[in-house]
């Protein structure tokens, strides 16, 4: 491995929730920047339909699991990374169970639920959680810093049990943007592996290719929030809370 941080990234480790559009990049990203171990956790596996943006897969991949298929191209990219996979769809059950023993999570999954375990699970165990979506030409991140800013719950929770925002396969994604929300995903979590201050803690970023518009809002914790409320209990914030968009998904 060649490069300024490769040397200090060997020893770190990525967990990456969702093995798809933003998954893709952000493994390679990831690899290719040098850190030692990666985990992928995905339960589905390579369909055509997915290859105009998913591009840790190939063609001949279609039908395979995608962890598989996704563990395949990292080693042949970066033959020293440790690459574990997960062929499970994430729950509540298991989120936190999965994600002990990594230094940040990264995630690109499709839908809230999954979402919202992913954030409790990296609240309850103190992880960087670096979350990213995407639809048609639109793209967001944000990052969550346990106990430090307002964690993906407090920001989208109130959606919980209700309708969902339409997957890609339903509203169409334009593939370029998933690349770049998916590396820039990656590289706020090489900012944190390498000890650096990620750039999104707190904040949305938002990008609409199509209005030519980039944005990024100051995110407010929710002190009634369930999952890190208590966290933030003795710290309310009078300018009130930021929270109840519509998140956006891929996969």
């Amino acid at each position: 491995m060649k490069g300024p941080l490769s040397p200090g990234l060997a020893g770190t480790s990525a967990l990456i929730l969702g093995a798809g559009g933003l998954g893709s990049p952000a493994a390679l990203a990831l690899a290719a920047s040098g850190v030692g171990r990666i985990g992928i956790v995905d339960d589905d596996a390579v369909d055509l339909s997915n290859l105009a943006r998913q591009i840790l897969h190939r063609t001949e991949d279609i039908g395979r699991a995608k962890v598989a298929s996704g563990k395949e191209r990292l080693l042949a990219l970066a033959p020293k990374v440790e690459v574990r996979t997960y062929p499970v769809r994430l729950s509540d059950e298991n989120a936190a169970e999965i994600i002990r023993g990594y230094g940040v999570v990264l995630d690109g999954s499709d839908n809230l639920a999954a979402r919202l375990s992913m954030n409790d699970a990296c609240v309850l165990e103190g992880r960087p959680l670096v979350t990213g979506g995407i639809l048609r030409f639109f793209g967001q991140l944000m990052t969550v810093i346990p106990g430090k800013t307002p964690c993906y719950r407090c920001v989208f929770g109130a959606l919980e049990g209700g309708r969902e925002g339409p997957s890609c396969a339903e509203a169409g994604v334009f593939g370029a943007i998933a690349g770049i929300i998916g590396m820039a995903q990656a590289g706020e979590a090489v900012r944190i592996l390498a000890g650096f201050a990620p750039a999104w803690a707190g904040k949305l970023a938002t990008a609409d290719f199509w209005k030519r518009k980039f944005g990024a809002t100051k995110l407010k914790n929710d002190p009634s929030c369930p999952a890190c409320g208590k966290l933030f209990r003795d710290n309310r914030d009078e300018e009130g809370l930021v929270h109840g968009s519509e998140p956006v998904f891929t996969n």
